[in-house]
């Protein structure tokens, strides 16, 4: 059982919410996992979007997913209320949760806030969802086969180091402008866990035209390892607007044609699939041989 987080310490847009929906999509498609994907965001409907949009009822029929009885909009809510009042279980969770795929994918979305209420209002609410976010992150941990994160910026400081430090992996997504780049080098220089085996960089909505491309990326950033890249597709873009996201993936993955760009963006998320679950294997295997040692 994994805890991996998607983040970045950037308000760019890098593509991180869709690199962690991509890899939590393909991951479900591909292996016999329980995954949860927990959205941390305020009022960001990018993940419902991509998944059911304002379909609350749609019954995704896909591997026999089906919609929970409790609303998922307040999901997040029902189970801050349970960890403060100290009930919440790892079996409880799936109760307040998406169902993607049986037994396969799980989203829990984010705090959608209060209808009618002030925007301090909402804010102070999201705090005090935000001090649940480590209870629930590790209870999860004990039921799902995989617990992705996607961290939002917004995020209270102190909690967001502490997910990134309960974390197994965390995947840093940041974009190819060199704005974005000078930003990962100087986190990397100055963060001695963003430059270990832990942290695993990603550049999302990457495109090959650009000045910034992977092997000017690779020697501008100074990384003379292999660097994983999700490709800018403009049929996954759209899709995420339009609750598509799993037909989507469905249908691209007998794509076979090399040269074809869907098919090159669903090897790049396969590849960032293989891997993640390679490098916590790894990780894994370091930490067993350490405690032997010990």
């Amino acid at each position: 059982m994994s805890i991996v987080t998607f983040w970045n310490n950037s308000r760019e847009q890098s593509g991180k919410i869709l690199t962690a929906v991509g890899g939590a999509t393909r991951m479900s498609i591909e292996c016999n996992y329980r995954i949860l994907l927990i959205s941390t965001s305020l009022k960001d409907p990018t993940l419902k979007n991509c998944f059911w949009g304002n379909e609350v009822k749609r019954n995704l029929k896909i591997f026999g997913g089906k919609m929970n009885n409790i609303a998922v909009e307040n999901g997040i809510e029902g189970l801050s209320k349970l960890i403060t009042a100290n009930k919440l279980t790892p079996t409880s969770i799936t109760d307040y949760t998406k169902v993607i795929f049986k037994n396969r994918l799980e989203v829990l979305n984010g705090y959608s806030g209060i209808k009618g209420a002030s925007r301090e209002s909402n804010e102070m609410e999201y705090k005090k969802i935000c001090a649940n976010y480590v209870e629930l992150i590790k209870m999860a941990n004990l039921y799902y086969d995989m617990v992705l994160v996607d961290l939002d910026k917004d995020i209270p400081e102190e909690v967001m180091h502490e997910i990134l430090e309960i974390s197994n992996l965390n995947v840093l997504v940041f974009s190819q402008k060199k704005e974005s780049l000078d930003e990962y080098i100087a986190l990397r220089d100055n963060n001695a866990e963003v430059n270990s085996p832990k942290t695993l960089p990603v550049v999302g909505k990457y495109m090959n035209k650009s000045k910034y491309n992977l092997k000017n990326i690779m020697k501008y950033i100074d990384e003379r390892k292999e660097l994983n890249i999700i490709s800018f597709n403009m049929l996954y873009f759209e899709a995420a607007e339009e609750a598509d996201v799993t037909d989507l993936f469905l249908r691209l993955k007998n794509v076979k044609d090399t040269s074809d760009e869907n098919y090159i963006f669903m090897q790049d998320v396969l590849k960032l699939m293989d891997k993640i679950i390679k490098r916590l294997q790894e990780l894994q295997m370091k930490k067993r041989w350490k405690n032997d040692t010990n």
